[in-house]
């Protein structure tokens, strides 16, 4: 008989509630009982799921907006995202990973035009302290990393781990052993310098000494490759950013960034070459160079333009030979300053 009646649907806002109790449980759960506390995580697995395909649709239905709007105004009303974050390494790998999912949809849902998981971050900022520290917790750390890549899309929220003592932190996760972690870390740490413009300026100029001090011996200096490939790469990113115009001719401004820079030009790995080639056009492009800079290149004056010389990309690329016969140009045209 029980077939022939089929329970009503739960509405996503009964879905929300139902699972919240659920991870209230499982947060304050001691039930000796085992299979009691099996149903109930089981149940909290199903809801989770449920959750996600209001929210993402699923092979039959495509996602509704009254239904996602509902859900997500539920979901921020109380501590349900504080609930899930916390009771995540309660759940299976696949309950999970359906969180994260659910997570990061909802960074993005507009409720009356407004993305209200903003506001409720920048009122539970703390948060962002559990998900950083996720990277000390192997098997936390993909979720984690990727809830937070999805939270500092916010700009508050950037701000905040910008400022916040975990920064320094990026440096050490970025050289974990564990591949996946680390490349993880960097994804993150990437998303946090390039997002949202006129904080990451602001942060740098605040921050120059000790950020670049980091970044030049802990990543630009690093003994692994990926690591060195990888910054060099985002140092480019971030000095030719025109946001960044102060910080970036700071940066080219220093003998010992210009001696880094020509190591990396040096190196074996044609990737790392093209990526301080780079870095290394500011330098040279800089019409107020310092004198220590100036003599450093007519130093090496021969050295750099042999190497320019044989120096290609390995696909056909315009901007590149342009750029190369400028770097070319400058420094031929370089003469020993005398000094006062």
């Amino acid at each position: 008989m029980k077939g022939l009646f089929k329970s009503k649907p739960r509405t996503p806002v009964e879905v929300v509630r139902q699972t919240r109790d659920l991870l209230i449980y499982a947060n304050r759960s001691s039930d000796t009982r085992e299979s009691k506390r099996e149903e109930k995580m089981s149940e909290l697995s199903k809801l989770i799921r449920e959750l996600k395909s209001i929210l993402y649709g699923n092979s039959e239905a495509e996602p509704q907006a009254e239904a996602c709007c509902q859900l997500t105004q539920e979901f921020f009303k109380e501590n349900t995202l504080r609930l899930l974050i916390t009771c995540l390494p309660k759940l299976n790998l696949e309950t999970r990973k359906d969180a994260t999912q659910v997570v990061a949809n909802l960074q993005r849902q507009q409720v009356h035009s407004r993305l209200i998981a903003s506001d409720y971050l920048e009122a539970n900022i703390d948060l962002m302290d559990v998900l950083i520290s996720g990277y000390d917790n192997t098997d936390m750390a993909l979720h984690y990393g990727a809830m937070l890549r999805e939270c500092i899309r916010h700009q508050t929220v950037a701000r905040y781990v910008l400022e916040s003592a975990h920064m320094k932190k990026f440096f050490d996760y970025i050289q974990l052993p564990n591949f996946d972690i680390a490349a993880d870390a960097a994804a993150t740490f990437k998303e946090l310098l390039t997002r949202h413009k006129s904080t990451v300026a602001e942060f740098l100029s605040k921050n120059y000494d000790w950020f670049f001090a980091e970044y030049n011996s802990k990543l630009l200096e690093s003994t692994n490759y990926i690591t060195r490939r990888q910054a060099v790469k985002l140092l480019g990113d971030i000095l030719l950013d025109r946001s960044n115009s102060v910080v970036m001719t700071r940066y080219v401004s220093s003998r010992d960034n210009l001696r880094i820079l020509m190591n990396l030009l040096r190196e074996s790995s044609k990737s790392i070459q093209i990526e301080a080639f780079h870095v290394f056009k500011l330098f040279a492009a800089n019409q107020n160079k310092p004198p220590d800079i100036v003599s450093i290149l007519v130093a090496n004056k021969s050295k750099l333009l042999r190497l320019f010389a044989d120096f290609k990309t390995e696909k056909e690329d315009e901007q590149f030979e342009a750029d190369k016969a400028q770097v070319v140009r400058e420094i031929a045209a370089l003469e020993p300053r005398d000094r006062p």
